[in-house]
C-alpha cells in the first residue's frame, strides 16, 4: 500500500471516528430517534419523505423525535397539538428559519422565505400587508382572480370536449394571478415566456421531490462542486431572476407614486420613502428575491391543488353533482362566483377544505430552527437545531378528524350540514411563519373550482377508468400530476 493510499485511508478513518463521536455526543442532548449511520444518517430510512414514516417513528419514540440528514440532526414535531404548542405557544423559540440549502443559494440572504431577524420582519410585514390590501380603490384581488377565471373557462371551452391534460392551462391561470399582482399584467396561455417559467417551476419542484434533491439538502457543501441536474435548475432560476430584474428596471422608469400598479410599484414607492433610513430593508435585492419567491410559491401549490380537485370530481361524481346543485342555487349562470358566496355554500366550502386537508400538498413545513437552547416537552433542543413540523401529521391527526385517512367532506360539516371550520387544518403551516399568501390561495381554490364546475362537468377520458386518490396524492408529492380528462359544457339553472 503506497503512502498516498494509506494517508487517504487514515484520513477517512479519522473523519469516521470524529463524525461518529460527534453524533453520539449530540444524540445525548437531543430527543430520541432511530440510530443514524455514519455519513448518511437516517436517509436510507426516511429520505426526504419523512411524512411517510412518521406514524411508525411517532409510535416508537413519541411526538418529538430526532432523525439525521447526513450528519445534520433534525427534530420532527408530530401531531397538531405538538405543532401548535411549538409554533404558537413557543413561537419566540421556534420561529427562526432553518437551513434550506436550495432556497439559500437562490435567495443569497434576501427575500422572505429563508431570511431571519429584522430583514425577514420588514419584508414579510410589507408583503402580507400589500397582498391583503392590494387595490386601494382599484381592482380588488378577487376581481383579478375572477378575470383569470374567465380566461381559464374560455381556454377549456376551446378544447371543444376533447380530452386534454389540465396541467398547463391551470398552471397558466394560477401563475397569471400572481403575474397580475407582482407585474401588473398577464400572459396568454400560449406565450413562450409564461410556458418557460412554468417549466422552470415544475423542474425545480420535481428536483426537490426526488432523491437527488434530498442528497443536495443533506450534502450541499459537497454536491455544489459536482455536475448534475441541479446545475441546470439553478441556471434556469437565474434566468427567471434576470427577467424579474428587467421588469423592476422598467417599473422604476415608469413609476407613478400616486398610482401604484402592482407589488413592484408598491415596493419601489416604499423604498423611496425609506431611502434615507439607515436600517431600511427596501432594496432592489430584497424586491427581486421577494418577487421570485412569490412567483414560485404562488404557482406550484395552488395549481397542484386545483388539478387534484378535478381528479376528486372525476372520482366522486356525486360530490361534483352536489357542488353544482349548490352553485345553481346560490350563484346561477348569470355571473361569476364571488368569495362572499362561500358563506352560503357550506358543502362546496367543506369540499375545498377537505381537498386541502386530504391532499396535504406540503406534508413537511419548511425548516424551522430554535433560536436559543429550548426545553420542550421534557427535551432540551440546542440552539440552532433544525426543526421540521410535520404538517401532514396534523392533517391526519385522529384526535381532530372524524375521518383522518379518507376523503370525506363531513370532516367540515356538522349534523345539520353547516360548515364547521377546524383548527387542525394548517396546510399553510402556523404561527409567525405561516404562508403569507394563504388568503390568496384559499380564494383562488374556491373561485377557480366553483367557476369551473359552474361551466363544466368533468369526466374521465374512458368511462371505465378508475382512480385511487391515495396513490394519486402520493404522486403529487413525488413527481407532480399528469392525466387527461374531458370537460363537458353544462347548462345550469338560472336564478330568477
Amino acid at each position: 500500500m503506497d503512502i498516498l493510499t494509506l494517508s487517504l485511508c487514515s484520513l477517512l478513518l479519522f473523519y469516521f471516528i470524529i463524525t461518529t463521536w460527534r453524533i453520539h455526543k449530540m444524540r445525548l442532548r437531543l430527543p430520541p430517534g432511530p440510530t443514524p449511520l455514519p455519513f448518511i444518517g437516517n436517509l436510507l430510512q426516511v429520505s426526504f419523505a419523512l411524512y411517510q414514516f412518521y406514524p411508525k417513528l411517532c409510535k416508537q419514540y413519541g411526538p418529538v423525535f430526532t432523525v439525521w440528514f447526513g450528519s445534520k440532526p433534525v427534530v420532527a414535531l408530530c401531531g397538531y397539538d405538538v405543532i401548535k404548542e411549538a409554533l404558537i405557544s413557543h413561537a419566540h423559540q421556534f420561529s427562526a428559519r432553518g437551513s434550506m440549502p436550495i432556497s439559500e443559494r437562490l435567495a443569497r440572504g434576501y427575500g422572505i422565505i429563508s431570511t431571519n431577524g429584522e430583514r425577514w420582519q420588514q419584508v414579510r410585514r410589507f408583503a402580507v400587508s400589500t397582498l391583503r390590501n392590494f387595490g386601494m380603490g382599484k381592482r380588488s384581488m378577487e376581481e383579478r382572480v375572477q378575470e383569470e377565471c374567465q380566461n381559464l373557462i374560455k381556454a377549456i371551452k376551446d378544447m371543444k370536449g376533447e380530452a386534454f391534460n389540465p396541467h398547463t392551462v391551470i398552471g397558466c391561470a394560477v401563475s397569471n394571478v400572481i403575474n397580475l399582482v407582482v407585474f401588473g399584467r398577464r400572459w396568454d396561455y400560449e406565450d413562450e415566456t409564461l410556458l418557460k417559467f412554468l417549466s422552470v417551476i415544475n423542474n425545480m419542484f420535481n428536483f426537490i421531490r426526488r432523491p437527488l434533491g434530498v442528497a443536495y439538502v443533506a450534502f450541499e457543501s459537497l454536491m455544489k462542486h459536482f455536475p448534475g441536474p441541479h446545475r441546470k435548475m439553478f441556471a434556469d432560476c437565474e434566468d427567471v431572476k434576470s427577467f424579474i430584474k428587467e421588469e423592476i428596471n422598467s417599473h422604476r422608469k415608469s413609476l407613478d407614486s400616486e398610482s401604484p400598479r402592482d407589488f413592484i410599484d408598491c415596493f419601489l414607492i416604499q423604498a423611496n420613502k425609506e431611502k434615507d433610513e439607515r436600517n431600511s430593508e427596501f432594496c432592489t435585492e430584497n424586491l427581486l428575491v421577494s418577487v421570485f419567491e412569490l412567483f414560485f410559491a404562488g404557482t406550484e401549490t395552488t395549481s397542484s391543488t386545483l388539478q387534484f380537485s378535478l381528479l376528486v370530481m372525476i372520482k366522486h361524481q356525486k360530490i361534483q353533482e352536489r357542488i353544482q346543485e349548490e352553485i345553481d342555487s346560490v350563484i346561477g349562470m348569470d355571473r361569476l362566483p364571488s368569495i362572499t358566496d362561500r358563506l352560503q355554500m357550506p358543502y362546496t366550502n367543506a369540499v375545498t377544505n377537505e381537498i386541502m386537508r386530504y391532499l396535504d400538498i406540503a406534508p413537511m413545513a419548511l425548516a424551522h430552527k430554535v433560536s436559543e437552547d429550548t426545553t420542550f416537552r421534557g427535551f432540551t433542543i440546542p440552539k440552532g437545531t433544525t426543526v421540521f413540523p410535520l404538517i401532514g401529521s396534523a392533517l391526519s391527526d385522529p384526535k381532530h378528524w372524524k375521518s383522518p385517512y379518507d376523503f370525506n367532506p363531513e370532516n367540515f360539516l356538522d349534523e345539520n350540514g353547516k360548515f364547521c371550520p377546524q383548527e387542525a387544518l394548517i396546510p399553510f403551516s402556523a404561527g409567525k411563519r405561516i404562508c403569507p399568501g394563504e388568503s390568496l390561495a384559499r380564494m383562488e381554490i374556491f373561485l377557480f373550482l366553483t367557476a369551473l364546475l359552474q361551466n363544466f362537468s368533468f369526466q374521465p377520458v374512458n368511462p371505465t377508468d378508475t382512480f385511487n386518490l391515495e396513490v394519486l396524492r402520493r404522486a403529487v408529492r413525488k413527481e407532480g400530476l399528469t392525466y387527461n380528462l374531458r370537460a363537458n359544457p353544462r347548462m345550469g339553472k338560472r336564478n330568477s
